[in-house]
């Protein structure tokens, strides 16, 4: 590496191998690494907590679906606090039936948080999946098939 000595004061500038090189950072201590998937655990299992112990198939607790209270078209959620509810106590044929599509977003979401979990302790890394416009567009259009399905005649199995 070559440079003009006068340029630099007179004299030569040194390469950049030979620069000090800026430390690596330090890594979090284990506690602060898992504070972030931990507590979104602590929230979740507290509304989980809430739903298992107030059961959303009885009347008057729980708001009304506002879509099928004015259409009496099922929307994409219908059914998912009662699916919830009976994953809480257990019951995996009840929540499949109240809402396919929330009982595998729900174990969707458990793979990907258990993924989130072990790559913050080892690494202090963040969520592992980065949603690419494709993914989201993918997903939308399951979800958009899932409500059309469900409210066809033929989709009456969907139905909570």
């Amino acid at each position: 590496m070559t440079t003009d000595p006068a340029r630099h004061g007179g004299r030569a500038a040194a390469p950049l191998e030979s620069l000090p090189q800026p430390l690596p950072p330090l890594p979090q201590p284990l506690p602060r690494r898992l504070a972030a998937p931990l507590g979104v655990a602590a929230g979740l299992g507290a509304a989980v907590a809430w739903v298992a112990v107030r059961d959303p198939s009885r009347p008057g607790f729980y708001p009304t679906c506002p879509l099928l209270r004015w259409t009496g078209l099922y929307c994409p959620g219908c059914g998912g606090l009662r699916g919830l509810h009976a994953l809480a106590h257990g019951d995996l044929a009840t929540a499949l039936g109240a809402n396919a599509l929330a009982v595998a977003g729900y174990a969707a979401f458990a793979v990907l948080w258990t993924l989130w979990l072990v790559r913050a302790a080892r690494t202090g890394g963040g969520m592992p999946v980065a949603f690419r416009p494709e993914h989201v567009r993918a997903l939308a259009a399951l979800v958009l098939l899932f409500t059309v399905v469900r409210n066809l005649p033929c989709g009456s199995a969907l139905v909570p």
